[in-house]
């Protein structure tokens, strides 16, 4: 027959299994402990009716111990699981410790107030991104270091021989029969393929650059052309020979020197006057008088 007091001596003052003694206080390291400290009312051994609330995987459980089911220990703890609502999960354990006594219930309920509040957390600090120290010996690291540096080698090696392999089979150094690696000779065949489509590619892609040029130079360069005081126009000619034919007349009656001025357009037309006025300074008429004696003066006049 199961004594409460009788077990809580034995346990107290020679030996508990799940006692921890520090400088702080006594306390206990079994799961089923509502308080997690070592007294009369909180050891799960020493009382035949007891409660208690555990964790599995973030979900909770109301834990129950009767007298009655004390001598069966496969059935001897009674298991309740309790919604994820703190209000919803207090109403369930008011329910089922209903008669229980109020000081257990009053842990039960502090029990499940800490644990939900340490489930919060918990969920919080699992979002954060937190940097994680981890150690690694010295002698991994040089070992890791001397690796790499030989596999830098190796590479390199390899890169110089598969270079140099390709030139000799450009130049057909060995001639025509080869023994290459098949993964290597695919290797190769597929980089020159695309390089030949690049080529292509580039070459479709081109398309005709468009100009754009004045359409006024043609224009322009008539304009130049008939300005041009060597090449005169049709109206130039027209006027020419109507000056030529007045000129030779004058010339027949009075002897006199005549100047042909050509008509051109407005750009010209500043420089033909500078031209006549030119000439016309230069212009001289000679006139001779003859005289009773037989003598002939000749005098030269300026036309006007």
């Amino acid at each position: 027959m199961q004594h409460d007091e009788v077990i809580w001596q034995v346990i107290r003052h020679k030996h508990c299994s799940y006692m921890a003694k520090i400088e702080t206080g006594i306390f206990c390291r079994n799961p089923y402990n509502v308080t997690g400290i070592c007294n009369r009312s909180s050891c799960p051994l020493a009382n035949s009716r007891y409660a208690t609330i555990r964790d599995h995987d973030g979900v909770f459980y109301l834990y129950m111990k009767t007298i009655e089911r004390a001598h069966m220990p496969k059935n001897l703890w009674e298991r309740v699981k309790l919604p994820r609502n703190y209000e919803k999960a207090l109403e369930t354990i008011d329910k089922h410790l209903l008669y229980w006594p109020k000081l257990l219930q009053h842990k039960i309920k502090q029990r499940l107030t800490k644990m939900t509040q340490m489930r919060i957390r918990m969920r919080k600090l699992a979002l954060k991104t937190r940097e994680k120290i981890m150690t690694t010996p010295r002698r991994d690291i040089k070992r890791e270091s001397r690796r790499e540096e030989k596999a830098v080698k190796a590479a390199v090696l390899d890169k110089a021989i598969e270079t140099e392999l390709l030139e000799r089979l450009k130049k057909g150094i060995y001639g025509d029969i080869y023994n290459y690696p098949e993964l290597e000779w695919n290797k190769v065949l597929d980089e020159e393929k695309k390089l030949a489509e690049g080529v292509e590619e580039e070459e479709e892609e081109e398309e005709p650059e468009i100009e754009y040029v004045e359409g006024y130079e043609e224009l322009e360069e008539e304009e130049d052309m008939e300005d041009f005081p060597g090449f005169p126009s049709k109206m130039s000619n027209f006027n020419d020979d109507e000056h030529d034919s007045a000129d030779e007349e004058e010339d027949d009656d009075d002897g006199e020197e005549q100047v042909v001025i050509h008509k051109k357009g407005k750009r010209d037309s500043r420089k033909s006057d500078d031209l006549g006025k030119s000439k016309k300074k230069k212009k001289r008429v000679v006139v001779e008088m003859e005289q009773e004696d037989g003598d002939v003066i000749r005098t030269l006049k300026t036309a006007s």
